[in-house]
């Protein structure tokens, strides 16, 4: 099974620059778009692969049965027609019309980036993706059509892991069509956007210019420069180091995601919070100034990328099927 996953895939790894991700990827993201919330979520993303690729082996086609429990009968059915299977050429122009209109504004860079951490939710380990839980739950909750909905990803210097997961956050929020979910960084000990971190975002195709001007910072010693951050046409915001209750952030009704041990230990209460939630991981700083740096900011920026998308992916089917229930 795993070889004909690898085959299906194509070359066994799908390149952030690719144009043809494959008939198993494209299967996997119109499960993802139009199938059932519980059949996408990370702990079942490597079922959810295998039998796509148990359907799709043969001819390339996925038969109602196949897909059974993934979708519902009349969502298949409309997509299927009457032949009731699913041709390679319905899948494409299935996804071509569930692709959220802010999608298409992403620089491509950062939108292949996402496409491919889209095809990684099995990396995500169990504490985060009980966190992920806790997050598109509140999401789904409290949610309204067009109203901001705010996040602020917090770590101790606000210099690499809230800066990297606020600007994976925002990325996924466009890639799944609610730019009105907004994700926003700061710390409990401020210091500087670290040069790592961006480069990390820029590696990807994030535009991440400094202004000119800078931020009062926590260390006196240190420069604190404020910075210009696009991910796409009309996607951006103003970034550098600053306090979470920083008059630039949000102050009442937000979650706040602690993603360092030691800010979540030195706040265990968050003033304004609507939720708190605790999903810390490994500050890549132990790796400055060692060949793996570059490596350990990019894996950072990943784990935190491919949690936030499958956060995002779930809010936005949840929030579709209690849309549909209302009407």
């Amino acid at each position: 099974m795993y070889l004909s996953i690898i085959a299906l895939l194509g070359l066994g790894a799908v390149s952030a620059d690719s144009t043809d991700v494959g008939p198993l990827v494209r299967a996997l993201w119109l499960v993802q778009a139009r199938g059932f919330a519980e059949a996408v979520g990370p702990s079942g993303d490597q079922r959810l692969k295998g039998r796509l690729a148990k359907a799709l082996a043969k001819d390339h086609l996925i038969t109602r049965g196949e897909i059974e429990g993934l979708m519902t009968p009349e969502t298949f059915h409309a997509l299927a027609g009457s032949d009731s299977s699913l041709d390679s050429s319905e899948i494409a122009s299935a996804l071509a019309a569930a692709t959220p209109p802010t999608r298409t504004r992403l620089f491509p860079k950062p939108r292949s980036h996402a496409d491919y951490l889209t095809t990684t939710f099995d990396q995500i380990d169990e504490a985060h993706r009980q966190a992920g839980d806790t997050i598109t739950r509140w999401i789904v909750a409290n949610h309204r059509p067009g109203e901001p909905l705010d996040l602020i990803v917090v770590c101790t210097g606000n210099s690499r892991r809230s800066m990297l997961g606020a600007a994976m956050g925002n990325l996924a929020a466009a890639y799944y069509g609610m730019p009105e979910i907004r994700f926003h960084s700061g710390g409990t000990a401020p210091s500087a956007f670290n040069k790592r971190a961006v480069e990390a975002l820029t590696d990807v195709g994030f535009e991440v210019k400094p202004t000119g001007q800078e931020a009062a910072g926590g260390e006196p010693a240190l420069a604190n420069p404020i910075y210009h951050v696009r991910w796409g046409e009309g996607f951006e915001t103003v970034e550098f180091s600053k306090l979470y209750n920083d008059k630039a952030n949000p102050h009442a009704g937000f979650a706040a995601l602690m993603v360092c041990g030691e800010a979540d230990a030195s706040c265990p209460f968050v003033k304004g919070a609507a939720l708190r939630v605790s999903m810390p991981y490994l500050d890549p700083k132990i790796y400055d100034d060692c060949s793996y740096e570059g490596a350990k900011y990019a894996e950072c920026r990943d784990d935190m990328g491919r949690l936030m998308l499958a956060i995002l992916m779930r809010a936005r089917l949840e929030l579709r099927v209690g849309q549909s229930s209302a009407r």
